[in-house]
């Protein structure tokens, strides 16, 4: 089981070039997620990740302080006088039913020497999840380095989630998994957007990366959406609109949205660093700061933003 969400950020870049005009007289319908009465990750949830490929220590610890940023008080904290925490933007999944997921970071395995390879298939994605063992209530990331391929990336996903067992009936009973992978030197303009300028659509400047590796905070993107689609949606009857085989979920239903006024090939106002102009709307643990999407707020049937 597995979802592709980048690939409506070319829908909406076809849309824009379609001519503003046309879309003005189409009355725009309310974005809503309906419930498929499935279980949810409720409550506290291990993060397990795979670090596949070569990354550097300074790489792993922008992806690790994020996720133990998600439910940090810390962070809350230190950025309520600057910026929005990354705390009180994953806060909105406590809206969807069952109340709070607790993220806690849990092991962490690094196959630096690529053991399946530099092209990995998608039934290698599921087998590398298992490695970890995290039991039920646990998420187990896969992420893969930027000179790791993996089949459909860049093409239509960035990133992916679904279950270790592979029959869709069985799949409550599999722990869930999230891939995402590095784009740096792939398709930056498709899977690191604002961070690069976009593949298709309006060539905007793109933005300066928060953490200054265009790569690595693309993967920050694609793993916030990941996450919240997960936890909202983890066994393919959770929250989402659409067809189950193309499901838009919690983040995925908002591409392209970071901070207000945004519109297709523009991420919205977001908050600029004085003294690097790096972007961002979110402050994490450590001094951290990140750029995240937008998140369908049950409650308003909006794309909530930070800023």
């Amino acid at each position: 089981m597995a979802y592709n969400y980048r690939f409506a950020i070319f829908l909406a870049f076809l849309s824009a070039t379609a001519g503003l005009s046309a879309a003005a007289l189409v009355e725009e319908q309310p974005l809503v997620l309906k419930y498929h009465n499935g279980a949810l990750l409720k409550g506290n949830v291990t993060v397990n990740l795979i670090w596949y490929g070569k990354f550097t220590p300074i790489q792993r610890s922008v992806i690790v302080d994020f996720i133990r940023s998600l439910n940090s008080k810390d962070a809350a904290a230190s950025s309520a006088s600057a910026a929005p925490s990354v705390a009180s933007w994953w806060k909105t999944t406590e809206k969807y039913k069952g109340g709070s997921s607790t993220l806690v970071v849990g092991k962490q395995l690094l196959l630096e020497n690529y053991p399946l390879g530099k092209s990995l298939k998608n039934p290698y994605l599921r087998s590398l999840s298992t490695k970890l063992n995290g039991g039920l209530r646990s998420i187990t990331v896969v992420l893969t380095a930027k000179d790791v391929t993996v089949d459909g990336f860049c093409m239509n996903r960035c990133g992916t989630h679904g279950t270790s067992v592979s029959k869709p009936r069985r799949a409550a009973n599999g722990a869930a998994y999230v891939w995402v992978g590095n784009s740096e030197t792939m398709c930056p303009g498709y899977c690191a957007w604002p961070f690069h300028q976009p593949i298709y659509g309006p060539q905007t400047p793109p933005l300066v990366a928060p953490n200054g590796d265009v790569g690595v905070d693309g993967m920050i993107i694609n793993l916030a959406t990941l996450l919240a689609n997960t936890v909202t949606n983890p066994f393919n009857n959770g929250y989402y609109q659409g067809p189950p085989t193309a499901p838009l979920e919690a983040v995925s239903a908002c591409t392209g949205i970071f901070g207000s006024g945004s519109y297709p090939g523009y991420a919205g106002q977001v908050l600029v660093d004085k003294t690097t102009g790096s972007s961002y709307n979110a402050r994490g643990l450590a001094g951290r700061r990140y750029l995240l999407p937008a998140m369908w707020d049950p409650q308003t049937s909006t794309c909530k933003t930070l800023v």
